[in-house]
């Protein structure tokens, strides 16, 4: 039989909510504690996903039934409930990125390396199942050597300026995503990074030195050549593609629809259903899915996919890439 985990999901925010519901579909996973500060908050989110509210950290890590924590917090309070979890023993899932910052990434590290316990950070669209038929093309070799990598990641419409000002810039709130997917996907990380980016969709978010149309390009130590292209503002709904060119082919992934039917009529019009309308539609099965591969690793004793080392590697080519944007220059990585 399955081995069920208990976890405490902390937090409950957007992310929480997205998480919630997959803990309750997935058959080797318990809801057991919805824990917030803010205990109100938690209450409600307990009515509509099961469990108990607490607002005792301490009294959640304590907690026997407690197998595992889902940190779905704020960013910049990942690095503290690492180390608290980590310090209990309790495995981890966390949200991505791990910090806004290197150098607190690197004390939850050090927290991880004393205590070392199951962590995985929720890259999610490694999960996704076309995402990873694609990877396995490559690796298997149907296209050859790789030659050049593309990805396509644009969003329906800019987020709140409030939701800007606390994201760490759009390299590090989006562009991390396209990184760790894409280095994931070619085997191999950056020696150097090349980013532009304007702003022409959100005069606010200019305002405030960020950016919402960025170009990235990142040279592998193998020569192989990867381009991201990303917006926050696209009229036409979530574009999500992937592009892999070799030496001897290419293979794609294409958007997903609400359904694929094309639909034609005696006015000699076409019509097709829309994009679906944003991650949480589109990557939907993916979340379930990382789940499911950390469920697996803690309950057979593995390390997880997407480690805490693959989240700092994301961010310090991140990070890299908006000092390229902001400077005109190409950086060159370690």
């Amino acid at each position: 039989m399955m081995k069920t985990l208990g976890l405490a999901l902390m937090g409950t925010g957007r992310m929480a909510h997205v998480y919630g519901p997959k803990i309750n579909a997935h058959p080797g996973l318990r809801l057991e504690v919805v824990f917030n500060p803010r205990i109100a908050s938690a209450q409600k989110a307990v009515e509509l996903y099961g469990g108990r509210a607490m607002d005792d950290l301490v009294a959640v890590l304590a907690d026997p039934a407690v197998d595992a924590v889902v940190i779905a917090t704020p960013t910049n309070t990942h690095v503290d409930y690492i180390e608290a979890a980590a310090n209990a023993g309790k495995p981890i899932y966390c949200e991505k990125p791990l910090d806004q910052s290197l150098d607190r990434v690197d004390r939850a590290m050090a927290a991880l390396d004393a205590n070392p316990v199951p962590f995985m950070l929720g890259f999610n669209r490694r999960f996704d199942p076309d995402n990873n038929a694609l990877r396995e093309a490559v690796r298997n070799g149907e296209i050859g050597r790789l030659n050049m990598l593309m990805s396509w990641s644009r969003e329906p419409s800019p987020p709140p300026i409030e939701y800007v000002r606390a994201s760490g810039g759009y390299f590090v709130d989006a562009t991390i995503h396209d990184i760790d997917l894409l280095c994931w996907i070619a085997g191999e990380r950056p020696i150097e990074v090349q980013a532009l980016g304007s702003c022409m969709f959100d005069d606010q978010i200019g305002a405030e030195g960020d950016f919402d149309m960025t170009m990235t390009t990142l040279k592998m130590p193998s020569g192989a050549l990867v381009h991201i292209n990303n917006s926050r503002s696209c009229a036409y709904g979530f574009d999500q593609r992937l592009e892999a060119f070799g030496d001897g082919g290419m293979v794609q992934t294409l958007n997903k629809r609400y359904d694929n039917l094309v639909r034609w009529d005696n006015r000699r019009t076409v019509a097709r259903e829309p994009l679906k309308h944003f991650f949480l539609e589109r990557y939907d099965r993916s979340f379930f899915r990382a789940l499911d591969e950390f469920h697996n690793a803690v309950t057979t004793n593995r390390t997880p996919s997407a480690t805490a080392q693959d989240g700092r590697a994301a961010l310090a080519i991140s990070l890299a890439c908006k000092e390229s944007a902001l400077s005109g220059r190409v950086v060159r990585l370690n």
